[in-house]
């Protein structure tokens, strides 16, 4: 098996960048060198960088680490980035103290926070500050105390201002009551996530001032000519004018790409290369967490297929794939049963096609399989952004500065500016998969802060996703994940809450219908209710959307039980509906886990009152 990372063919000139990375392959720098990485194999009772048990002390600080060739400060749970894995079992209760021991002067500030992601608990316990809690203040403990109701894969992170991008990040695994319904032999974690070296609230600084700074793979002259020759000059010139008018780019995937982020594997760069063992013939679980702030990921083993059997720590009905993509704040377990060679390349790549983390499962440490290189750049066209069959006519669009004209939808006289306006009763209006023209809130209408609105929203449950259509391989959708157990509810919604996702791009404001988390009422839900929330993704951004302290149970096209997650993937000009049990009192966040875009607006408050 060979030991170079690059295969015969695909030679290319290393970039100090990368030489550094190399030199620099993983992490928490100590006075001798650099800490070995958690190997996070749970089949091992002593595995590296797990803590199990009922009873934890995690102490926040900060660690110097150096993943680029240049060393800087990380928050970190006990020394550790990632933060140690939890491992906790179902029906048993937690203690688990929390220390914020961030130094005086921190960048990362004073008060600190860990947030239970997809973890049902009382709301005190949920970890966000402003709403649950106070924030833990420096020199203070907080007591986490809950008893843990599900088994499965998650996670957990900062939800204090920019931490979780600058290392406030860990895995983990519930061990369940009742026998897993696969075998496996070996049991991994592959924790996927971003590092930048810049401070964070710089970088974000630099989003809401310089939003396209990384989206340096803007169609050339050269592109122009090919794509009149395939397409034809007129296509091509009305083509061109569309974006333009837009004032937009349809190779605008990501804000954030690989031209400032350095991606990691378990906390390693993929020169660091963490490594999984396995023998031939043995069942392999990987447990994949996207712990990252701004990315999406599309992972594949080459040689290897993926049994999915989990999604967002929840049994589906297993379905094999050759790649997933997987949104920020997901968890995907797969088996893998690798034989035939000694070595598998792990290949995360992002979206945009500007970079890669990759690891390797192998029969031995020390080994490496080729690593394939990244697949050509998408292209974002108008069907991708929800204006199929609308004649490509974008006349109606003001892209300066403010939407095309719309009108509220059908008994929202004053949506956008009393949530209870939103609530539509029963099923009126939904339309799970037509693509017929789309109403939008009055709230929408002449805002400043929204650039566009998609024309014919349709659900994209069985679309791969941008740059994953017709690549030759099995690709995951969600539309072939199917929950292992029916609608846990079983009722009927009782009432439909419509909400917009929206945006402005060269703002860099994000929100819902329109308006930032600090202009809105919460969204009031009654206790005990079974309610629907719709969907519809106004931009031309992928939105993960993540509602704290309840499931969030997908529909299909037509409406009925599909999956449960507790984090619904929201591609652009897609419409999507999932069903909501109010069954946890007090008051949630609900937002897009794209860290930025939660900063810059797009964040609600959910009440569950009696």
């Amino acid at each position: 098996m060979s030991t170079d990372p690059i295969p015969p063919g695909r030679r290319v000139r290393t970039s100090r960048r990368r030489f550094v990375q190399g030199l620099a392959a993983g992490g928490a720098v100590a006075s001798l060198g650099l800490w070995p990485k958690a190997g996070w194999a749970l089949d091992s009772p002593a595995g590296q960088g797990v803590l199990a048990g009922t009873e934890f002390d995690l102490s926040i600080g900060e660690t110097p680490v150096n993943f680029t060739g240049r060393t800087r400060p990380a928050i970190t749970v006990n020394g550790s980035l990632p933060a140690p894995l939890l491992r906790w079992r179902e029906g048993t209760t937690v203690n688990l103290r929390v220390t914020n021991a961030l130094p005086a002067g921190s960048i990362h500030g004073h008060e600190t926070s860990i947030h239970w992601h997809g973890i049902l608990l009382p709301a005190n316990m949920d970890g966000v500050p402003g709403l649950s809690f106070a924030g833990i203040r420096r020199g203070e403990t907080y007591h986490y105390r809950f008893t843990v109701k599900q088994g499965g894969t998650y996670w957990y992170h900062s939800h204090s201002a920019h931490q979780e991008q600058a290392g406030l990040y860990g895995p983990l695994v519930i061990d369940p009551l009742e026998p897993e319904p696969f075998a496996f032999d070996r049991d991994y974690v592959v924790m996927l996530s971003d590092w930048t070296d810049l401070d964070p609230a710089a970088l974000f600084a630099r989003l809401k001032k310089m939003p396209g700074h990384d989206n340096t793979y803007k169609r050339t002259v050269g592109d122009f000519l090919r794509d009149a020759e395939r397409d034809g000059l007129a296509a091509t010139v009305a083509d061109r004018k569309m974006w333009g008018q837009m004032r937009m780019t349809p190779t605008d995937l990501s804000d954030v790409n690989a031209n400032t982020y350095t991606y990691l594997m378990n906390g390693t760069t993929a020169l660091g290369n963490w490594t999984g063992l396995f023998r031939s013939g043995e069942k392999v679980r990987l447990r994949f967490i996207n712990g990252s702030s701004m990315t999406h990921f599309d992972v594949r083993i080459p040689g290897l297929k993926m049994t999915v059997v989990a999604a967002d720590g929840q049994y589906v009905h297993p379905v094999t794939v050759d790649e997933f993509r997987i949104a920020t704040a997901e968890t995907f377990d797969v088996i893998v049963e690798p034989a035939g060679q000694d070595a598998f390349t792990i290949f995360a790549q992002d979206m945009g096609r500007t970079g890669y983390v990759s690891g390797t499962l192998a029969v031995r440490e020390g080994l490496r399989a080729p690593v394939p290189a990244v697949d050509p750049r998408p292209i974002l066209t108008m069907g991708d952004m929800g204006h199929g069959g609308m004649g490509h006519d974008m006349s109606g669009m003001d892209h300066a500065g403010a939407a095309m004209p719309a009108q509220p939808a059908a008994g929202d006289a004053h949506a956008g500016h009393d949530m209870s306006a939103m609530q539509h009763e029963g099923m009126a209006g939904m339309d799970h998969g037509s693509g017929a023209m789309q109403t939008h809130p009055a709230s929408e209408s002449g805002n400043p802060l929204v650039d566009m609105q998609t024309m014919s929203p349709v659900p994209k449950l069985d679309d791969p996703g941008i740059g994953l259509r017709g690549n030759g391989r099995q690709v995951l959708t969600y539309a072939m994940l199917r929950s292992a157990f029916e609608d846990p509810d079983g009722r009927d919604p009782g009432r439909t809450i419509e909400l917009h996702l929206t945006g402005h791009m060269e703002r860099f404001a994000w929100g819902f219908n329109g308006q930032k988390f600090s202009d809105v009422e919460p969204i009031r839900l009654n206790y005990g209710e079974r309610m629907r929330i719709v969907l519809v993704n106004d931009t031309m951004m992928t939105h993960p959307i993540h509602l704290h302290g309840m499931w969030s149970d997908l529909e299909d096209e037509q409406g009925n039980f599909l999956v449960r997650k507790h984090t619904v993937d929201m591609p652009p000009g897609s419409k999507r509906g999932y069903r909501v049990r109010a069954d946890a009192l007090g008051r949630w966040a609900y937002h897009c886990h794209l860290l930025y875009h939660m900063e810059a607006g797009m964040m609600r408050e959910v009440r569950v009152e009696e």
